[in-house]
């Protein structure tokens, strides 16, 4: 695996950029362009951390669609219970019905 030449032009304010972040991390510029090049690229690969902000914004968007889950199956279960209930009314199988407890 050897290695390739790659020749790149950039203006005058894109080298003192280049120059600035490569001294900042201890780099040549050569080092900091194969840097950058990896970083590129696994950005278009999508294979990056996520900030901070957007994972406590997935959390909270999680934890919302849990919480509507939960309502979802509690307001099922008291819909199911209460038809359940009318249609044992109506059937008559009811102690309320019974003739001992008739309002007179």
């Amino acid at each position: 695996m050897g290695n390739k030449r790659v020749t790149a032009v950039v203006n005058d304010k894109e080298f003192e950029e280049l120059s600035y972040w490569a001294d900042k991390l201890g780099m040549s510029n050569n080092e900091y362009v194969r840097h950058a090049l990896k970083v590129a690229i696994k950005r278009e690969n999508k294979d990056y951390d996520l900030p901070d902000l957007e994972v406590a914004r997935l959390n909270q968007l999680v934890d919302a669609m849990n919480v509507l889950s939960f309502n979802v199956a509690n307001l099922e279960h008291i819909v199911t219970s209460g038809f359940q209930s009318l249609l044992s009314l109506t059937r008559g199988e009811n102690y309320l019905l019974d003739d001992e407890y008739e309002i007179k």
